[in-house]
């Protein structure tokens, strides 16, 4: 029982981080961006060109491992650039794509045009880094038992994993102070009420909009790498956990952030206790239908405003 929820936090983690991106997108730009679990795969590979990078500039050669964890420093550097290039990756599909879109003011066209992306970003990351998985370490660690296996059949988890949740924590704890106490956090939130009013409040939306796509971005980068290292990288990471991340969203309520992190972890814990039970196979469907009953009983999600 403890060793699913701990396995289910770890999923949820990833999954919270990828579908708050989601979330202030919906929320700011009024479609559904099918192209943000490409940015998750994106970051995570770009976080393995940076951690060579960084590697090589350092002269180590080798990355030496910080405390009990698989990984040293020069992959917390990998990741911050990783997101600063994902953010930037993001802005450059923005203004190639959806800017000229939304200036005609159809929704579904957008929808649309996210999935054309999707598809061009996905094939243009397996024509740079082909098929073949990568790991940014290959050090080899030992799980620790936190709870003695007559406990619940106890709990066993990777400093890595434990690294994962804490950090998961702290980026939305992070994001939770911009939106909450900053100029810009309350400039989106002003956006996503409404964006003609906020435009006459003297809000500059372009500049909200930027900082939307570069936030989604990076959150969508930092999830990537973690689901690298508790996982392995391959270029269908994103693409596989497209769905969870919807389900997590319309679960927590389209546009609500802090539904949008309940709702990962949510479904991550869905998705785990269904294994023992259904099959590894068979965990998406259990997340959906975990979705599906709740929305029965709350159709605007957890967190969702009535419309």
């Amino acid at each position: 029982m403890l060793q699913l929820l701990a396995d289910g936090l770890v999923v949820g983690s990833v999954i919270a981080l990828g579908a708050v991106g989601l979330t202030l997108t919906y929320s700011i730009l009024r479609f559904a961006n099918f192209g943000q679990g490409e940015f998750l795969t994106w970051g995570a590979y770009l976080a393995v060109t940076a951690l060579g990078f960084v590697v090589a500039v350092t002269g180590g050669g080798v990355m030496q491992p910080i405390g009990p964890f698989s990984f040293g420093w020069e992959l917390l550097v990998a990741m911050v650039i990783a997101a600063a290039l994902t953010a930037g990756l993001a802005l450059l599909v923005d203004w190639l794509l959806f800017q000229r879109l939304r200036a005609r003011g159809a929704a579904i066209t957008l929808v649309i045009a996210s999935f054309g992306a999707a598809l061009a970003l996905r094939n243009l990351l397996q024509f740079l880094y082909g098929t073949l998985p990568e790991y940014y370490t290959r050090e080899i660690q030992i799980a620790i038992r936190l709870v003695p296996r007559d406990v619940l059949g106890g709990l066993r988890i990777t400093p890595d994993q434990l690294l994962v949740i804490g950090m998961t924590g702290a980026v939305v704890l992070g994001l939770h102070l911009l939106l909450t106490r900053t100029t810009l956090g309350r400039a989106m939130r002003a956006t996503a009420m409404n964006p003609a009013l906020a435009r006459v409040a003297g809000v500059d939306v372009a500049a909200v909009i930027r900082a939307t796509w570069i936030i989604g971005a990076a959150l969508a980068a930092v999830a990537g790498v973690f689901a690298g290292l508790v996982g392995q990288i391959r270029p269908g990471l994103g693409f596989e956990l497209l769905l969870p991340l919807f389900a997590a969203a319309i679960l927590g309520g389209i546009g609500s952030v802090w539904g949008a992190v309940l709702g990962g972890f949510i479904v991550g814990l869905a998705e785990s206790f269904s294994v023992p039970i259904f099959g590894a196979e068979y965990r998406a469907a259990t997340a959906f239908l975990v979705l599906i009953a709740i929305l029965l009983l709350r159709p605007n999600g957890l967190f969702g405003e009535k419309p």
